[in-house]
């Protein structure tokens, strides 16, 4: 005979406050700015004390390291659901996925991608999701059958550098989204021929 499995209902009940204080954070970050709002803000958001919100984040700056794993686990489940038998095709899929979630909430990009908030470093835990991501899009470049470090930095040059300027100069814009096919074809062409010397 099977023994029900006993639930830890105070495990669930930790669980999902500290979920209901990490949405509320991303809130304030949107309509506050993300090194503005202050934890007292956040615990009148949630309808509790400030000191409270320790027993869930030691600091705000291990909410704002829950708050960098969260956004990359998403960004990891996006570009993973990328398929195409066309390598270049499914680059350019991947390219426009990355793009496309790093100008739909330019809030969450600054905390991934810019050193935004003075001396927060993700913890090793949370930096291992965004290199998961960094393998997808390594695995991306590769089956275009181009692997070299050089040509996978000028890959996250180039879609990056969009990202920062859609989200810099256009908010909400298309103008740099919209190059992104057309670099890809250029990315392809160029690193997919043999390495050019250069005296540099």
């Amino acid at each position: 005979m099977s023994v029900p499995e006993i639930r830890d209902r105070r495990a669930e009940r930790f669980a999902a406050t500290k979920q209901e204080i990490l949405d509320e954070a991303w809130r304030l970050a949107r309509s506050e700015g993300l090194v503005s709002f202050a934890m007292r803000d956040l615990g009148v958001a949630v309808g509790m004390r400030a000191q409270s919100l320790y027993a869930y984040f030691p600091s705000k700056h291990a909410m704002y390291d829950a708050m960098f794993a969260e956004a990359n686990v998403e960004l990891l489940c996006r570009v993973q659901a990328v398929e195409s038998t066309d390598p270049v095709a499914a680059l350019r899929a991947h390219g426009r996925t990355f793009m496309q979630f790093c100008v739909e909430d330019p809030v969450r990009y600054q905390l991934m991608f810019q050193r935004t908030i003075p001396g927060f470093e993700p913890s090793a835990e949370s930096y291992a999701v965004a290199t998961a991501v960094l393998a997808v899009a390594r695995a991306a470049v590769a089956a275009c059958d181009i692997k070299s470090p050089r040509a996978f930095d000028a890959w996250t040059a180039l879609t990056g550098g969009l990202a920062a300027q859609q989200n810099a100069n256009e908010p909400g814009g298309g103008r740099w989204v919209r190059l992104l096919d057309d670099l890809v074809d250029m990315y392809v062409t160029y690193f997919s021929k043999p390495p050019v010397r250069r005296n540099t």
